[in-house]
């Protein structure tokens, strides 16, 4: 059997070692790269994330210089040209006004769009700042803080929302408002469970014994370390303000003329769907594409800043 197996060994001389510094056995094989250059890999691996990022790219663009396009106001109504097609002159056509809805339609994206990004900046500020409180001490203020949020959490929030827009009436400054009183709740109670995990970890508890101040701690550690999840939690706070608003406009509590957003352009066109399809098919097909755009870049940061998916 011996005498088998070394009939079969291969010459010696196949198995020299490799002539190979120690220096380059020791080289890396590729830079490192950063947290965030890892994660920005994995992003442009994700098609529909891209998909979406571009669309909301060119759908902002659009929205800052769309209405100087045409060379129409978006308040400028004309009764000899109400409810026109699509035209090389009115490229989407007009209103039952005969605004061009063009121009409207770009300057009611942007209004849409300021209005969830300054609702999703108020949920930041108000929920990181509240949560990063509560799970860094703990205690009393974490007990006070979080029976706050579960008041406030357990509120009907479209019924609030609608009492205040009834008080202090319509408008784009009331709606922000109005959004922002309750939706800082879910970002603090999202940062407050992420804290209470990292406040443990080895670094932070260095931190503490150096004696380094609980608000830089919060600053420089804990937040930092909660962007993955926060910027996440804001691509869906940004599409959830915009169908808020649109709701809201639906119901005849949001943006009022002579300003336009996709929702008052939606809720003054549904009734003529039949006969002039096209004022209510261009808004809400853009309308679509954000809260599509924004969901798609949402899962697809959820993906590429997971620690978990990292190679």
């Amino acid at each position: 059997m011996n005498q088998a197996v070394r009939a079969i060994d291969p010459p010696a001389e196949l198995f020299r070692p490799a002539a190979i510094s120690e220096e380059a056995a020791e080289a890396l094989d590729r830079p490192p790269r950063s947290y965030w250059a890892d994660a920005w890999a994995r992003f442009r691996q994700n098609r529909m994330a891209v998909a979406g990022l571009v669309v909301l790219v060119v759908i902002g663009i659009l929205a800052i210089v769309g209405p100087y396009l045409t060379g129409y106001d978006y308040r400028e109504t004309s009764l000899l040209d109400t409810d026109l097609p699509p035209s090389p002159e009115h490229w989407f056509g007009t209103d039952e006004l005969g605004r061009d809805i063009f121009t409207r339609l770009w300057f009611g994206a942007r209004i849409s769009l300021l209005i969830g990004l300054l609702a999703a900046a108020i949920d930041l500020v108000a929920g990181v700042t509240m949560g990063g409180i509560a799970g860094y001490f703990g205690g009393m203020v974490d007990d006070v803080i979080m029976r706050i949020v579960e008041i406030v959490y357990s509120i009907p929030s479209l019924l609030v929302i609608i009492l205040l827009l009834v008080v202090i009436g319509p408008g784009l400054g009331s709606i922000v408002v109005a959004l922002g009183v309750l939706g800082w709740v879910g970002m603090a109670r999202l940062v407050r469970g992420q804290e209470l995990q990292i406040k443990q970890q080895e670094y932070v508890l260095a931190a503490q014994a150096l004696g380094v101040r609980s608000w830089k701690i919060i600053v420089r550690h804990l937040v930092p370390n909660t962007m993955g999840v926060i910027l996440v939690n804001i691509t869906l706070t940004v599409p959830g303000a915009i169908f808020t608003e649109a709701f809201l406009s639906f119901l005849g509590l949001g943006i009022q003329d002579p300003l336009a957003s996709l929702g008052s352009m939606i809720s003054s066109s549904y009734q003529v769907l039949r006969v002039y399809p096209h004022e209510l098919l261009f808004p809400a097909l853009v309308l679509s594409l954000i809260l599509l755009g924004f969901n798609f870049l949402g899962d697809g940061l959820r993906d590429a800043l997971d620690p978990r998916q990292r190679h």
